[in-house]
């Protein structure tokens, strides 16, 4: 195993708080033998961080990055992922031999710490595909996203979980597409430093729809190696993947589009029948962190139980 080794995720906006201590509390939960180590930016409030803190979870304080002003614009439904081009600042991080990049919306499932020793030639990454079939027929995503250009619609169980689809020159344009849920890097001041300069100067920049997703997908085009669904296990392959998808098999588990667990209590019926039983795991998790937390201080807790959903 690396010596140095994180997981590490982003904090922009208490909003997430929740999310990340349960992110936390996951990896903790399958025996990692890895930290999480949370990044935050400036403007995040002292009391935010003060609960990370207390709960022994890393905080590593980074400047937001941003393409210059003007130079990029996301639709009304996408501005959740403004600040989200921060999270690059994961390539900086060179106190680590390897950093396996979460997003905070996420659950471990099933240790995955073989990701801090998967094998990458020098300045690759790794990561799981994105799905391309749009099944919700959000208009403002790409022509060419739909289900016979996804990547996972030719898998299925059981060798889904170790051959992912492999990118060809001949394959369809979202072959070469990938999620940035979970992204394996080895962090690097030269990397760091291509991946700046391109985001302020690439003519491509404006037109990416999702920040640091598409720019990890250009700028390490032929350069990333694709990851089994289960290390970033998008909720709704669950729905519209069933070939490929087993329950038992998540690694981790990914809460993607606007509709996040911590937005209503499960058992509300706020999610809908697809993804009930999925967002009550993340729920199950969050009351075992919640005990631990009032245990140990009201105070964190008030602020903590004042960002979810209630019954």
């Amino acid at each position: 195993m690396h010596l140095q080794a994180a997981y590490v995720t982003l904090l922009t906006s208490t909003s997430y708080l929740p999310g990340t201590l349960v992110l936390d509390y996951s990896l903790k939960s399958v025996d990692s033998k890895f930290p999480l180590v949370v990044m935050v930016t400036p403007d995040v409030p002292s009391e935010t961080i003060e609960v990370l803190r207390k709960r022994g979870i890393a905080v590593k304080e980074v400047n937001k990055l941003e393409p210059g002003a003007g130079s990029h614009a996301l639709s009304s439904n996408d501005a959740r992922f403004t600040d989200t081009w921060t999270k690059l600042r994961g390539f900086q991080l060179v106190e680590f031999d390897r950093v396996v990049l979460l997003d905070s919306d996420m659950i471990v499932m099933k240790n995955m710490d073989e990701l801090m020793d998967l094998e990458l030639p020098k300045d690759w990454i790794a990561a799981a595909h994105v799905c391309a079939c749009n099944p919700r027929k959000i208009k403002h995503y790409p022509l060419d996203w739909i289900p016979e250009n996804c990547a996972y619609t030719p898998l299925s169980h059981p060798t889904a979980l170790t051959s992912p689809t492999q990118i060809t020159p001949t394959s369809p344009r979202p072959y070469a597409l990938l999620n940035s849920g979970t992204v394996v890097l080895t962090p690097s001041h030269e990397l760091m430093h291509q991946i700046t300069q391109y985001l302020c100067t690439s003519p491509l920049v404006p037109s990416f729809s999702f920040p640091d997703q598409d720019l990890l997908s250009h700028f390490f085009k032929d350069r990333w190696k694709p990851l089994p669904w289960c290390f970033n296990a998008l909720k709704t392959l669950r729905v519209i993947h069933k070939p490929l998808w087993r329950d038992e098999e998540i690694r981790c588990l990914h809460y993607i589009l606007n509709d996040k667990p911590w937005h209503y209590r499960a058992g509300d019926g706020g999610f809908g029948p697809d993804y009930e039983e999925m967002n009550r795991w993340w729920w199950d998790r969050f009351d075992h962190v919640g005990e631990e937390i009032q245990r140990a201080d009201a105070m964190h807790w008030k602020l903590v139980s004042s960002l979810v959903g209630k019954t």
